[in-house]
């Protein structure tokens, strides 16, 4: 008999093992606080990743104070070169003035030499847009002095136009920059209040997975900061969608520029090679201009002034015995010319290049904020009695297939988002150590779906 009942118990553990029993409610606990475990490291590495997130642009803030004390040199400097051309160019004025009559004779003539010229050049080369470059080059000259033509280096109102340009593109870089830093800002101290109150929740005789992290004792003792951070706007598709209509934007500036740029222009090579558009060639000089840089400021058609003979004679106009463009007067105008010019290259340099250094920087932001942002939506959730992840139900589904393992339907709560309901492959038993972790990074990866920053 007692054969029998040994060889009956035997039976039973053979089929308790084939055919796996529900767990009970004492095994939904252990497998919950096995999931609860796993999760908390999931938190703490995203945590540390937000960590590793905030120090990046800790160290674009550093760059960023470098880049405005260049920039603020480099303005001052620009300011004071176009100053001095200023200057200079009324003292030419007034020398001019003495033979105003016989100069503005002569500039009435060069006028219409140098449209007809520019637009006889572009024509030869370019396919399209030569009556849009005559009227621009007619509009160009009717606001520019006779004897600013033969004036080496940029016109003043260029320059200037340039100088607002700069800024206006500063303010706006600036203002992106503003955004990035406070989104940042705003994913980190959330993160640190998740810490906090996930530290506050921690049991005491369990080991706390936090007691290595970076503690923020005062964000509950202290006002928080309000931030202006985009992340939440639901128009906002991640930091690196912020700079990249302003790259395009500032190479439109920097392009229309060109023709005076000659340093920054891109040349043919000596197959005839080009990167944009057609070449057209100066009569006069090595220069050249492509036929788009011409449309984007026809001003560059000033250079073909030997082209006309009326525009020479202003050169040496004789003014009651005084040439004013053969005088000191004219080399300190070009002078000064050429350092506003320099320092405005170089403004644009310094732009360019944080603005580039912003771009590539918002990419690593948004990698972070892909993988790691989700731990700072968890600051404003609750945390029930039963934790921050439960297990609510286990049933193995049935199979027409006797060979084919049953899967298993599970139903879970995380945070404190509603229920969820999903499926783990037959193979993996619910006393396997591996199915809690698997149920909890399913769980976790539909709730990162829903409130991912970046999308």
């Amino acid at each position: 008999m007692r054969v029998h009942w040994s060889f009956l118990g035997l039976s039973l553990l053979y089929i308790s093992a084939e055919c796996l029993l529900p767990p009970s409610n004492d095994d939904l606990q252990q497998i919950s606080q096995t999931g609860e475990k796993y999760l908390d490291k999931e938190i703490e590495n995203a945590i540390n990743g937000v960590k590793e997130m905030k120090a990046v642009m800790e160290k674009s803030e550093q760059d960023h104070k470098k880049f405005l004390s260049s920039l603020e040199e480099t303005k001052k400097q620009k300011e004071d070169a176009l100053k001095a051309a200023q200057d200079m160019e009324e003292k030419l004025a007034e020398e001019q003035r003495v033979c105003n009559d016989s100069m503005q004779a002569l500039w009435e003539e060069c006028k219409p030499c140098l449209k007809n010229t520019c637009i006889k050049y572009y024509s030869r080369t370019c396919s399209s847009g030569s009556g849009l470059v005559g009227r621009q080059l007619e509009e160009v000259l009717n606001r520019t002095s006779p004897f600013s033509i033969w004036i080496n280096g940029q016109n003043i109102e260029t320059l200037e136009k340039e100088d607002q340009q700069q800024s206006q593109h500063f303010q706006d870089l600036e203002k992106r920059y503003s955004e990035v830093a406070d989104g940042v800002d705003s994913i980190f101290m959330d993160s640190m209040r998740v810490f906090d109150h996930m530290h506050s929740f921690q049991p005491l005789h369990q080991p706390n997975p936090f007691s290595g992290l970076y503690r923020m004792p005062s964000i509950f003792s202290q006002p928080t900061r309000v931030y202006r951070s985009p992340v939440h706007d639901p128009e906002f598709h991640g930091f690196h969608s912020m700079f990249y209509p302003m790259m395009q934007r500032a190479r439109d500036i920097f392009e229309s520029f060109k023709p005076y740029m000659g340093s920054d222009m891109d040349f043919p090579t000596e197959d005839g090679n080009v990167n944009e558009d057609v070449i057209i060639t100066k009569p006069f000089g090595n220069d050249k201009m492509t036929c788009r840089e011409i449309r984007r400021n026809s001003a560059g058609c000033i250079k073909l002034r030997e082209e006309c003979e009326k525009c020479k004679e202003i050169q040496h106009i004789d003014c009651s015995g005084k040439k004013p463009l053969e005088g000191p007067l004219k080399e300190e105008l070009e002078k000064a010319l050429a350092m506003a010019e320099r320092f405005t290259q170089e403004y644009n340099r310094i732009l360019k290049h944080f603005e580039e250094e912003m771009f590539n920087t918002s990419k690593l932001l948004d990698t972070f904020s892909k993988q790691f942002g989700w731990v700072s939506s968890l600051a404003n959730r609750t945390q029930s009695d039963d934790g921050i992840f439960k297990i609510r139900a286990v049933i193995s589904k049935t199979t027409e297939d006797p060979e084919k393992q049953a899967d298993t339907k599970v139903s879970v709560k995380l945070f404190d988002e509603p229920e969820m309901t999903f499926t783990v492959p037959g193979d993996i038993p619910w006393n396997d150590p591996k199915f809690s972790e698997i149920v909890a990074q399913e769980a976790l990866d539909r709730y990162k779906q829903s409130t991912v920053v970046v999308k």
